[in-house]
């Protein structure tokens, strides 16, 4: 009994350090393999990534001139292709690439329900307090309508009807922010960059709720989600950005 009762104390105290490290986060005494093990927990969910570009002072670090998405890019025109889940290989981009953002593919495995910050926030709350599952949820930092929340749920999958199903890109860009009030779901050939990562200007890509949490319906967020994104827009005197990530390349 002495043994069982330990096993059990043990337990207790794994979650409980479980929950605190998902809170306070304190700073890595190892920033790399903190990284590394991040990566290699969304990898072994079934998310592929691949590298993205990295800060490089206030500019990207890939060598196209006037880059519209500084660091928010994936490295390799054949990101779709390239993107994994080999553990090997996730330790070799990682551990060769010190400095290097991450992206993961979308329409998969998981989508990403993607909003305005301050949206996210309020929509988050509601979610939480009505007792809904939700799943991981992502900060993107940044200024104006770059400063995003991102909800990690299920993929919608490819439906047997292909005129159900619609690329990623007509929610990225949209015509109006009238029309599509910042939400932005990320499927088939999307994707979405991947905490952890810096930005410039000193910004980050972070978790609030990490690969702990199963992917959700993404239906059972859609309704609170597009409500909040509504009432962001409605009182929000935003000026829509000049370009809405992610881009094809």
């Amino acid at each position: 009994m002495g043994s069982e009762s330990g096993r059990v104390k043990r337990g207790e105290q794994s979650r409980i350090s479980q929950w605190l490290r998902r809170r306070s986060k304190p700073a890595a005494e190892d920033p790399g393999k903190e990284r590394e093990a991040l990566l290699l927990a969304v990898a072994a969910a079934g998310l592929p990534i691949s590298p993205a570009a990295h800060p490089a002072g206030y500019r990207c670090s890939c060598d196209r001139i006037g880059c519209p998405t500084p660091a928010r890019h994936p490295v390799s025109f054949a990101w779709q292709t390239q993107s994994t889940t080999d553990r090997a290989q996730i330790e070799r981009w990682a551990r060769n690439q010190p400095q290097a953002n991450f992206i993961t593919a979308t329409g998969m495995v998981h989508d990403v329900l993607d909003v305005p910050l301050e949206a996210g926030r309020s929509a988050l709350e509601r979610l939480l307090a009505a007792g809904i599952e939700v799943g991981p949820v992502a900060e993107s930092g940044g200024t104006g309508d770059h400063a995003r929340m991102l909800f990690f749920t299920a993929t919608r999958g490819t439906p047997e009807d292909e005129d159900e199903w619609w690329p990623c890109e007509l929610d990225c860009h949209p015509e109006t922010m009238d029309e599509h009030p910042g939400l932005r779901w990320h499927c088939r050939g999307s994707y979405v960059l991947l905490p952890p990562a810096t930005l410039p200007g000193e910004f980050a890509v972070s978790w609030l709720r990490d690969m702990t949490y199963a992917l959700p319906d993404p239906l059972t967020l859609l309704e609170t989600l597009t409500d909040a994104c509504a009432t962001y827009a409605g009182t929000t005197d935003h000026t829509p950005s000049a370009v809405a990530w992610p881009l094809g390349r």
